[in-house]
């Protein structure tokens, strides 16, 4: 008798299945279309991306043998159609290239270039950092300590990735804008970190051989 309940119990089973899977089949099969659309979408997007950035790295590297030749023009065109089209990390690559290729043609322009990369929140501030720092090397020598105070004293606090190469060029911009004591000022900074590279330390302290002592109260 038991198993006369058993079968019925299964065959109602099967016909409640079979409501549910006419009822639904069509929304489950609409779901499984969906899923493997989706798998083969983001397959393909992945297909994509590693084959622009096959052809970026190889379109760096034919720009980087021009500048390995001298052929600074070519590398610079190269390097800044690169960064019109590069994904995003080759394309902050590409513009910090085509402006140091800029440099020897016209410092004021790279610095610009620089400039224009600093100010891009999009790339992260440690590139934006660097992109000042290469700006600010380009202009050192003529512009003056004001503007130098403005472009690198965030970078020169304490922990901050380029603050010693930061210190150095405000240390040498305010020497020869002739304020001392601003000078002394970041050099004083660079003796007192730790982690102040000793190539650099010793360049300091041969700029602080040639400060005037301060005078006594």
């Amino acid at each position: 008798m038991s198993e006369l309940f058993d079968e019925v119990d299964e065959e109602v089973r099967r016909e409640q299945l079979k409501k549910l899977w006419d009822r639904y089949s069509i929304y489950f099969i609409a779901l499984m279309v969906l899923i493997v659309a989706a798998v083969g979408g983001w397959r393909g997007y992945q297909y994509l991306e590693a084959k622009k950035a096959a052809e970026a790295g190889a379109a760096f590297e034919k720009a980087a043998e021009l500048s390995d030749q001298e052929k600074h023009d070519e590398a610079e065109k190269a390097f800044t159609e690169l960064a019109a089209k590069a994904p995003s990390g080759y394309r902050t690559l590409a513009r910090l290239r085509a402006a140091a290729e800029a440099a020897p043609r016209d410092a004021k322009a790279a610095a610009k270039m620089y400039d224009d990369i600093a100010a891009d929140r999009s790339i992260g501030g440690e590139w934006q950092d660097l992109a000042k720092i290469r700006a600010a090397g380009l202009l050192v020598d003529s512009a003056p300590y004001a503007d130098m105070q403005q472009r690198l004293e965030a970078s020169a606090a304490p922990k901050s990735t380029f603050r010693h190469s930061a210190r150095e060029m405000l240390a040498l911009s305010a020497w020869r804008n002739n304020d001392l004591t601003a000078a002394r000022k970041w050099l004083d900074a660079i003796a007192e970190d730790g982690e102040t590279p000793p190539g650099l330390r010793s360049r300091a302290e041969a700029l602080a051989a040639l400060l005037p002592p301060v005078a006594k109260s």
